[in-house]
């Protein structure tokens, strides 16, 4: 896959972004089946991850780190992503009795050291503000993420789950750029459309990185009325493609200049979406796609 600038300030990154929220603990203990995912993922052209420290109920950057640690993978060829802000109750954090936001200064420079030493490497390329702790104390925040650019252990600052007010607040207070922007976005879940934040994300000259782009295994699995409607729908146009409803799934995302981030561990899946690049949607089939998503048409 040919690498794309992720903003106008951000890095190269590969079109599709392999990410391990989906790994659980379990999963993540697994050193082949990771190490196995890594290189499929390399070998389709797939050269940046998503990391958080949660992950994996907060083992799966140690694991990603011993594949680092054992040379068989170029850490000079791989873009790292990794985030922080959402604490997860779980075995190995019995302090955390419910899950809650923490976004300061404290926190996230602590969680960017985890990070590295887990992930067993000198520097993240980018790292993602994972929601905003309304209780933070942004001066003290904003300050601790530049000091980690300016650093070098953090080469660019992004975020994740931000509401369009969130990150005009946080940017104000940033002498820095903000170069990337997760947000859920599927056919079936459509809301950043109507809500400005794909259009603010797109005024901010980034790409943004499309969350569960298959919405959670539910395009193709859901029972509901309204997966149903579109996964008829996806059928349909797929044949015009010879293609699979997964591709045109997340063509249909790329069509509007997002970036898809992959979560499924089955290869096929992971094959499917990065074959959804070769495919560009006629308007028509888009918006007929965009329609089946509602439950109005104009």
């Amino acid at each position: 896959m040919e690498k794309i600038y992720l903003s106008d300030a951000g890095p190269k990154v590969s079109p599709a972004i392999y990410g391990f929220w989906r790994w659980t603990k379990e999963k993540a203990n697994s050193a082949s089946l990771m190490e196995k995912t890594v290189n499929f993922c390399l070998e389709l052209g797939i050269n940046t991850f998503d990391h958080a420290d949660r992950y994996g109920e907060y083992s799966s950057e140690k694991l990603f780190g011993q594949i680092l640690k054992n040379k068989s993978i170029n850490r000079s060829e791989i873009v790292l992503f990794s985030k922080a802000g959402v604490n997860v109750p779980c075995e190995s954090k019995p302090e955390f009795r419910i899950q809650h936001f923490n976004s300061s200064a404290e926190h996230l420079t602590a969680s960017v050291e985890a990070s590295l030493r887990n992930l067993n490497t000198d520097y993240l390329d980018v790292f993602l503000l994972d929601h905003l702790d309304p209780l933070t104390d942004l001066d003290a925040t904003t300050y601790a993420l530049q000091k980690l650019k300016s650093s070098g252990k953090v080469k660019n600052i992004g975020i994740a789950g931000f509401s369009v007010h969130q990150h005009q607040l946080l940017a104000s207070y940033l002498d820095i750029p903000i170069v990337s922007s997760h947000i859920d976005l599927s056919l079936l879940n459509t809301s950043v459309l109507d809500n400005g934040t794909l259009d603010y994300t797109k005024q901010k000259y980034m790409r943004p990185l499309a969350v569960s782009p298959l919405a959670g295994g539910q395009i193709e699995n859901g029972t509901d009325e309204n997966a149903i409607k579109v996964r008829k729908k996806l059928i349909e146009i797929a044949k015009k493609y010879d293609s699979n409803l997964e591709s045109i799934a997340v063509a249909w995302i790329i069509k509007l200049g997002a970036l898809p981030l992959i979560g499924t561990l089955e290869e096929n899946r992971i094959k499917n979406i990065v074959n959804s690049f070769q495919i560009d949607l006629d308007p028509q089939d888009w918006y007929e796609l965009y329609y089946a998503s509602k439950p109005w048409e104009l």
